[in-house]
């Protein structure tokens, strides 16, 4: 049995990888993303995986303000010309969208873990998330099934809920929405 994982690569003439350079990734199936000038290559994700990902996102679209759209992968997030991500769930402010991508960081940033991608949205992503000024980050384990939310607390994130299993989740901002993790998967 082959096991799909994620890739951190880095270009062999030894300088960090820009967005121009994404344009020239192949269409196949993977997720090309940057995360400092570094290519983090994804295998396409599992039912369980979209599952989750498409029931979020109902709910906070269904709670969003008129001045919020809520979108799904893949979406770029341009954080600088070395960094483009493509979030599972992106909540941003309809001003700040191009027809193409967002230039900056979202209101909110989703991850649903896999296991391929687990440390990078945990860790990685977290972090450049955090350094860009993006002041909700939430994570998904549908395995657990959890969801985590963090709060930016100046420059870092301050974890402000967790909820397991069929526990409700709540938060106010940057929408209003209440779910319970399993009903995500189940």
């Amino acid at each position: 049995m082959t096991t799909m994982t994620t890739q951190i690569v880095g270009l062999p003439h030894g300088r960090p990888m820009t967005r121009a350079d994404l344009a020239d990734m192949p269409d196949d199936g993977q997720r090309y993303e940057l995360l400092d000038g570094l290519l983090i290559v994804s295998p396409a994700p599992i039912t369980r995986h979209q599952r989750a990902v498409l029931r979020l996102a109902v709910a906070l679209h269904n709670g969003s303000p008129e001045d919020v759209e809520v979108l799904t992968a893949p979406f770029d997030v341009v954080l600088s010309e070395d960094t483009v991500i493509q979030p599972d769930i992106v909540v941003a402010r309809k001003s700040d969208l191009t027809e193409r991508d967002l230039p900056g960081a979202p209101l909110l940033s989703v991850e649903v873990l896999s296991p391929s991608t687990r440390s990078v949205d945990e860790l990685l992503k977290k972090d450049r998330l955090a350094r860009a000024g993006c002041p909700h980050y939430w994570i998904v384990d549908p395995s657990e099934p959890s969801i985590r939310a963090w709060e930016l607390n100046g420059r870092d994130y301050q974890l402000v809920a967790h909820s397991t299993g069929h526990e409700a989740f709540s938060a106010v901002t940057p929408i209003t929405v209440t779910v319970k993790p399993a009903d995500l998967v189940d």
